[in-house]
C-alpha cells in the first residue's frame, strides 16, 4: 500500500541537501539477483530439462523418498497443482502467469488472508528465508471429534513473468528442520513459463510426466494417482 507524505519544510540551511528517497528498484534488483543466483529459477536460467521430473509448467528435481501427487480440479479435469510428499510434511506448488513490470505477493498475501479469515482462521506475516510469508490456521475437526486448526505456512517468488506459491503442511508449516528438505526442493524448482500471452493470474499447465506410465529409474519420485484439487487453488 502507497503512502503519501507532505513536502517537507525547508530548512535553515539551504545549502544542506534533503534526505533522498529509498531506492525502491534498486531493493527489487536485488531481490530478483537473489532468486536468480539461488532459486526458484526461471526455464531461461538453466541449460536442460535432463534430470527434473518435468511436469510442464514445473520441473521439479528428484529425491530420495520424495512422493509426487498430482491435483486435479473436479469441474475441469485440470491438473491444478502438484504437492510433493517427503519425510511426513507436503508442499504443494502452483504457478501462475504475471505482468512483466508487477510483483504479486505482496497483494496475494492479502487475498490469502481473506480466504483464510472467512473460513475463520487466522493468519501471521513471518519472515522466511524466501522473504515475507504467511502461516495460516484453518479449523479442521481432530481425529477425537474435537475442533482444532491445521497449519499451513504460504511462501511465494516473483519471477520473470511468473509467479510461484509454495504451501507447507506437516511437520514443515512450523519447524525450520523439517521444513529445510521441501525448502531445498523448492530453490529447485524450474518454471516453464512459455511465450504465450496469457492473463495476470492465470495458473500455468501442468500435466502428468510424458514417461509417468514406465517404471522410474532408481531415486526418481514415485507418483500417486490424481487426486481432488486443494481447497484454496484460486489467487483472485
Amino acid at each position: 500500500m502507497a503512502f503519501g507524505f507532505g513536502r517537507k519544510a525547508k530548512k535553515e540551511q539551504p545549502d544542506e541537501p534533503d534526505e533522498l528517497p529509498a531506492d525502491d528498484s534498486a531493493t527489487e534488483d536485488a531481490v530478483a539477483d537473489s532468486r536468480r543466483a539461488n532459486g526458484p529459477f526461471d526455464e531461461s536460467e538453466v541449460s536442460s530439462h535432463d534430470g527434473y521430473v518435468d511436469l510442464g509448467a514445473l520441473l521439479v528435481s528428484p529425491s530420495e523418498g520424495l512422493q509426487l501427487r498430482l491435483e486435479v480440479e473436479e469441474a475441469t479435469q485440470r491438473v491444478v497443482a502438484v504437492t510433493l510428499d517427503l519425510n511426513g510434511s507436503s508442499l504443494q506448488l502452483q504457478a501462475f502467469a504475471a505482468p512483466k513490470t508487477e510483483e504479486l505477493w505482496d497483494e496475494i498475501r492479502g487475498q490469502i488472508g481473506q480466504s483464510v479469515g472467512a473460513q475463520g482462521g487466522q493468519v501471521e506475516e513471518i519472515e522466511g528465508p524466501f522473504g515475507t510469508e504467511l502461516v495460516a490456521k484453518l479449523p479442521a475437526g481432530l481425529p477425537d471429534g474435537s475442533q482444532g486448526y491445521r497449519v499451513a505456512r504460504f511462501i511465494g517468488v516473483d519471477g520473470p513473468r511468473w509467479f510461484l506459491r509454495g504451501v507447507l503442511g506437516g511437520a514443515a508449516a512450523l519447524e525450520r528442520d523439517a521444513a529445510e528438505p521441501l525448502e531445498t526442493l523448492f530453490r529447485k524448482v524450474v518454471v516453464v513459463r512459455g511465450d504465450s500471452p496469457m492473463p495476470p493470474r492465470d495458473l500455468l499447465q501442468l500435466r502428468l510426466p510424458k514417461d509417468a506410465t514406465a517404471t522410474p529409474p532408481p531415486g526418481a519420485p514415485s507418483l500417486q494417482e490424481p487426486e481432488r484439487g486443494p481447497e484454496i487453488t484460486q489467487i483472485g
